[in-house]
């Protein structure tokens, strides 16, 4: 196994040389980890030589001819036709391990040096051997011919043996130690290995390869653990210091140099870094990955430019195809956040597709906040009541209450929200809105009594003076002047400055003939108010004489100043309804806030509260998503934290990963869906006591699964399983026992309810009764 390893890091240095010769210069220019000032050294592969012509070699040398004869003595099965072609092999990509892969030989992101200096280049240094020996002595064919293509480039003088297995054989046993301690990712060994080495035979240096190959892997190691912990400006330093990292065969490199860029506030650089992979890197999956990571960290108009970059698919499709539809959400939101940025028709085309046929709520919200945020009010209004029909929510709700005061229809607005009022702030915000309007109505709205109740509940509760003012205007539209005034003076009582409220007391004042309290409210506004001072004459103000509300303008940014009606009405007035719910004597005064200018709420940011809204998981960072997850588990909604916890999949944050497939099984267990825990707790690896909880989880699922399905014998495997972890709780006993009975093994089921039943499980003892049902029929009639 660990040759196999070390044959495929081979190959990959192998392929990263020949296809990373052409793209150095770009890249060093893109990311800007050039020395400004100074020539760019002349470095290729690991750094120590000037390329050349890498098809120079040995004439005579035959590579196929090599390749069979390790064949031959390696293996009696045929060679792979990957095997036989060195270019093939080295294409491939790098399989997945444990440990880190050797350094890259892609020569590193360097300016190309003038060409006279060539002429002058010292002469060639000896052609270290040591790892073409040791592939060699491994009868590695795939790594050796990966290493003889190696020295080639670097040393177009070389000329391979021309039978590698006739090389003589290394006898230093500690050198070729120290190459299976780099194989292994055992760096800190190696180093150690060196220095006890050169401190016994000072004599004694370790090949340049091998040296260099370990301060690549080393810095590989460095930069992870800073990007990890979240150390941008390490990360770039790191790879400014190597440059042989930024290469496709180090595409998580690049990733995490890119994220490091952009979270340092130099953008620009990190989206150098994902084009320079789309134009590059070949690995379709890398190519998908890096678009999704990109659309999690760079803005609308960013990504547009590295879509730009997709390649055609063999049968007539796009590359990205696969997760255009969560790009499409992902810029939605962002359009959302920002009512100036214009989202490009296709993809509202699209994501309006997805929400008619998806089924997904989420997909309509995004749409009708889109539209609202745009004042296109009767498209909004459409998209929220399309998700309120697929499930009605905080969101939706507040979306189409919106919608509704905009097209001044308060009062379904008001009904809509009254269940989510307290959902949070911006809930609140909008039912006291739309209280504020229904009230302001002109005429004023036919209100029920458990309406108004409700409405002046809440406005008490939340000290709320836009409202307050209206029912001031409502009950005197109703001719009920003392609860007017009361409603004005609680107003007031919240907010002293508002002026609208001090009016409609002072003119309700006047018709109640309270000239005192006239006068004591004209001294206060004067210089304030020009119309409270100068009230003179009210007298046609009778009681009786129906006066509007602020005159139509509600939503309009400042409140309109009432003007009563100066003429009576010529029919007669209608009864006097009573507002059973009028505000209290005595009023707990807070410290102003500050001024309401509008009764409508701003249309921000959308913002939740824990979990209780829906959205989609897809758009959260990946360790939001699994604090989502997590909350949704909390209040048993499975199959939501399911998809969360796929979300958060996607960190390159180890520990994310783990909880997150642990979450996912626990959610899907917790939805009956055993199969599907058992591949979520795959997706990442756990540590020992997770991984036993889990598998408990999963068998007891499963043998119950079984159980009910009529399959006895099956359960008691999973049974007989699961009691292998862990001691078989007496639930599970009175299970087994049934599959005993159900079995016809009497005897079984016997001794095992007698078992549990001694514990006190009443089921158990009904276990017993039910097998002598069974056995003696007679004695029991």
């Amino acid at each position: 196994m660990k040759s196999s390893l070390v044959a495929i890091s081979a190959a990959v240095v192998v392929a990263t040389l020949v296809t990373g010769l052409k793209d150095r210069a770009a890249l060093q220019e893109r990311f800007g980890l050039g020395s400004a000032g100074k020539p760019a050294p002349e470095l290729m592969m690991m750094g120590r030589i000037k390329p050349t012509d890498a098809s120079a070699g040995n004439p005579e040398f035959n590579a196929q001819l090599v390749a069979d004869k390790i064949e031959a003595i390696t293996s009696p099965s045929p060679p792979a036709p990957g095997a036989r072609e060195p270019d093939a092999a080295a294409r491939q990509p790098a399989a997945p391990q444990t440990v880190a892969q050797p350094a890259p030989v892609t020569p590193p992101i360097v300016s190309a040096p003038p060409a006279p200096q060539q002429a002058a280049a010292p002469a060639q240094p000896a052609v270290d051997e040591s790892a073409l020996r040791y592939f060699a002595s491994r009868g590695d064919k795939v790594r050796l011919q990966a290493e003889i293509s190696r020295l080639q480039a670097l040393y177009p003088n070389w000329v391979p043996p021309a039978d590698p297995l006739a090389v003589p054989q290394n006898g230093d046993k500690q050198l070729e130690a120290m190459w299976q301690l780099y194989s292994d990712g055992r760096y800190a060994e190696l180093r150690k290995a060196v220095a006890d080495r050169q401190a016994a035979d000072a004599g004694w240096q370790p090949p340049a390869d091998l040296l260099d190959r370990l301060d690549v892997a080393e810095a590989r190691a460095r930069l992870v653990n800073a990007s990890d912990l979240k150390q941008y400006a390490t990360v770039v330093d790191i790879a400014a210091a190597t440059p042989s990292l930024l290469t496709c065969s180090e595409v998580d490199v690049l990733w995490r140099v890119a994220e490091a860029f952009i979270q340092a506030e130099r953008a620009q650089r990190g989206q150098d870094a994902y084009t320079y992979i789309l134009k590059n890197c070949a690995n379709p999956a890398e190519r998908q990955a890096t678009v999704e990571k990109a659309s999690t960290l760079l803005a609308y108009q960013p990504m547009q430019a590295l879509l730009t970059l997709e390649r055609p698919a063999a049968d007539g499709s796009k590359e990205f195809d696969a997760i255009r539809d969560n790009l499409t959400r992902r810029f939605m939101a962002e359009g959302n956040d920002d009512p100036k940025l214009v989202i490009a028709p296709d993809y509202i085309a699209r994501l309006e597709k997805l929400a008619e046929t998806g089924g997904l709520a989420s997909d309509a919200l995004l749409l009708g906040w889109y539209q609202l945020r745009r004042n296109n009010d009767a498209d909004a209004e459409k998209w929220f009541r399309a998700a309120r029909a697929k499930q009605d929510s905080a969101a939706a709700s507040q979306g189409l209450a919106l919608a509704l005061i905009a097209r001044k229809a308060p009062e379904e607005a008001e009904d809509v929200m009254f269940r989510w009022r307290a959902d949070s702030e911006d809930a609140t915000s909008t039912y006291l809105a739309a209280t504020a309007n229904l009230m302001a109505l002109q005429p004023p709205a036919d209100l029920a009594e458990d309406v108004l109740h409700r409405i002046a509940t809440e406005v008490i509760a939340r000290k709320y003076v836009p409202t307050a003012q209206q029912f001031g205007w409502y009950a005197r539209s109703l001719n009920q002047f003392q609860t007017a005034a009361r409603w004005f003076e609680t107003a007031l009582a919240w907010k002293p400055d508002d002026e609208p409220s001090a009016y409609g007391l002072v003119i309700t004042r006047e018709q109640l003939s309270d000239r005192k309290a006239v006068l004591d409210l004209q001294r206060a506004w004067a210089g304030r108010s020009s119309r409270i001072t100068s009230l003179e004459d009210t007298s046609s103000l009778i009681p009786n004489a129906v006066t509007p509300p602020p005159e139509k303008g509600t939503l309009a940014a400042q409140q309109p100043a009432a003007q009563p009606t100066q003429n009576p009405p010529t029919e007669p007035l209608p009864a006097e309804r009573r507002i059973t719910l009028q505000p209290g004597s005595q009023v707990v005064v807070r410290a102003a806030r500050p001024a309401m200018e509008t009764v409508t709420v701003p249309r921000g940011p959308r913002q939740t509260r824990g979990c209780s809204t829906t959205i989609d998981a897809g758009q959260l960072k990946p360790a939001d998503a699994l604090s989502r997850g997590w909350c949704l588990m909390d209040i048993n909604r499975p199959m939501e934290a399911i998809s969360a916890f796929e979300a958060a999949l996607q960190s390159p944050t180890r520990k994310v990963r783990e909880d997150a497939a642990y979450g996912q099984s626990l959610a899907y267990l917790r939805a009956g869906l055993s199969g599907n825990a058992a591949v979520a707790a795959t997706k990442a690896p756990q540590n020992r006591q997770r991984a036993a909880e889990l598998q408990v989880a999963i068998l007891a699922d499963r043998a119950l699964s079984a159980f009910d399905a009529g399959r006895y014998r099956e359960t008691l495997i999973y049974l007989d399983q699961r009691a292998q972890l862990q001691q078989e709780r007496i639930d599970l006993m009175v299970l087994r026992g049934y599959c005993y009975l159900n079995l016809k093994m009497y005897g079984d089921a016997t001794r095992i309810f007698e078992a549990a039943a001694a514990t006190g499980s009443r089921d158990a003892a009904r276990g017993l009764a039910d097998v002598r049902n069974v056995t003696h029929p007679d004695v029991n009639d």
